[in-house]
């Protein structure tokens, strides 16, 4: 099914209709996940509506547990693809939201990892195929029946 940028000048609306390259973890009718560009751990996945919604007030109701199940999914499976402990998940609304279109952050976590408080350095990948190299972790692991060890 071909989708199309609800609003042209929105980043992520492009990137939901594949017009702006990113490196998608999960797609479907409602979700696009992909890896952040500035990511505050390497594997932080944003997980983002198709359709345009500034915020999550904006979002309608029925749409609150299809998007958060997929945010769910991301969650459990990063661990499993990066050999993390847990994740972070995160939302802003307008302060701090640096597109606005409704984005969900998760971000892998290990004990010690530095990251404290709402101190978030952002690190950067050595390459795109470095980051390719976590993009397809992080799918297989999404694809992976529930269970299966992550691989390496």
């Amino acid at each position: 099914m071909p989708y199309r940028a609800d609003v042209a000048d929105c980043v992520f609306c492009q990137i939901a209709a594949g017009q702006l390259p990113a490196h998608v973890v999960l797609a479907d009718d409602l979700v696009v996940a992909f890896l952040d560009a500035r990511p505050l751990f390497k594997g932080h996945v944003l997980v983002i509506t198709r359709e345009h919604y500034p915020t999550l007030a904006d979002l309608p109701a029925e749409l609150t547990g299809p998007l958060f199940s997929q945010v769910r999914r991301v969650s459990a499976a990063l661990p499993a693809a990066l050999g993390g402990q847990g994740t972070f998940v995160a939302l802003n609304n307008v302060v701090s939201q640096s597109v606005p279109h409704l984005h969900v952050h998760v971000v892998p976590r290990t004990r010690g990892d530095g990251l404290r408080g709402f101190f978030w350095p952002r690190q950067k990948y050595a390459s795109e195929a470095e980051a390719a190299s976590y993009a397809r972790r992080i799918a297989a692991a999404l694809s992976a029946p529930a269970g299966t060890p992550p691989a390496r």
